[in-house]
């Protein structure tokens, strides 16, 4: 799905009423009959849900506006709010009023506070190579996500979820930033490699250099081509390493999982990236048992139910329903 959010559109009334709605659910003063109409709204026709949704998701991007920025009111409210609101609505009011009005829109995007294209893509059971506005492609690992935000001074991907290999193009006066997890990636153009599983992230350089920050140190470390940084929350820094495994973490772009005698507690968070539910381990003991071998990506859950054939392991279900990987015990020493 593609979006330039500038560019005025038939739809613009739906537009507009996705935008005054975005507004209103997120407000502190939204009643519950406001919130019944918004239902209504929502369900009389499948572009309101879309239109909404791309609302929501420019929404979430009023965390890059300043505290202090003024705000235009438009459109002022018929009545006075008794309380304070927090700077999240006013800046969501503001966002939308900018993308909606044409003047203002250019304002938002002088000011660097708002995007000229947005663009969000998916990638289910099968991988898939997208081009981003600016000629950058990004090939997806299987159940990936992301969007993507082209602003007058930087290029910005969110990585939601899942896995990304990147071919920047090279533009200096407009750097590409990556943000997944609690971090960031940083460069002008270059080729890396950037996974996510819950809260951590990894990310991979093949070639030029990145700048990899994490947890709001703004500083950041910088990556030559063969490296990895990996971090997940609470690390005020990522950690860096020489990649050993360097073609093992690009292997899933030829539909491979590599796992090079590693223990069971490095490979569960690289296995459960394809399955529906996590695996877990019933213990540290369990955890530190090692695995290896290559993988079809389609077949992952196929793997988990072939691990007690290779492994000192056999398999339990959780109350809530999960699968529990768990050590079977060496038989005592009669010695």
């Amino acid at each position: 799905m593609n979006h330039d959010r500038l560019n005025p559109s038939p739809d613009d009334a739906i537009t507009d009423a996705a935008a005054h709605w975005c507004m209103r659910v997120h407000a502190d003063d939204c009643t519950k009959v406001e919130r019944e109409a918004f239902a209504r709204w929502l369900a009389a026709d499948k572009r309101h849900a879309h239109e909404y949704q791309v609302m929501l998701e420019i929404w979430q991007t009023a965390d890059l506006l300043p505290r202090n920025a003024t705000v235009i009111d438009f459109n002022p409210p018929a009545r006075q709010v008794a309380r304070p609101r927090n700077w999240r609505p006013t800046a969501c009011a503001a966002a939308i009023a900018l993308l909606v009005l044409p003047l203002a829109g250019w304002v938002g995007w002088e000011q660097g506070w708002l995007p000229n294209h947005y663009q969000h893509f998916e990638a289910g059971n099968q991988a898939q190579t997208v081009q981003l506005s600016d000629g950058s492609s990004v090939q997806l690992n299987l159940n990936s996500e992301l969007t993507y935000l082209n602003y007058k001074d930087r290029r910005q991907v969110t990585l939601k979820r899942g896995e990304a290999f990147f071919k920047v193009q090279h533009d200096s006066a407009h750097p590409f930033i990556v943000r997944a997890g609690h971090g960031q990636t940083r460069v002008t153009g270059t080729q890396f490699n950037v996974w996510k599983y819950q809260d951590q992230v990894k990310v991979t350089l093949v070639e030029g250099s990145v700048l990899v920050s994490s947890d709001g140190n703004s500083g950041g470390y910088r990556l030559g081509p063969g490296m990895q940084a990996s971090y997940r929350t609470g690390d005020f820094e990522p950690h860096l390493a020489e990649s050993d495994d360097y073609n093992n973490s690009l292997a899933w772009r030829s539909g491979k999982l590599v796992l090079d005698n590693l223990s069971l507690d490095q490979a569960l968070p690289v296995i459960n990236r394809y399955l529906a539910a996590p695996l877990l381990l019933a213990d540290a003991s369990t955890g530190r048992i090692r695995i290896s071998g290559v993988y079809n990506t389609n077949e992952v859950a196929r793997l988990v139910d072939n691990l007690p054939k290779v492994l000192p392991v056999y398999l339990t279900r959780s109350k809530d329903g999960s699968t529990v990987l768990n050590r079977i015990s060496p038989p005592p020493d009669k010695g």
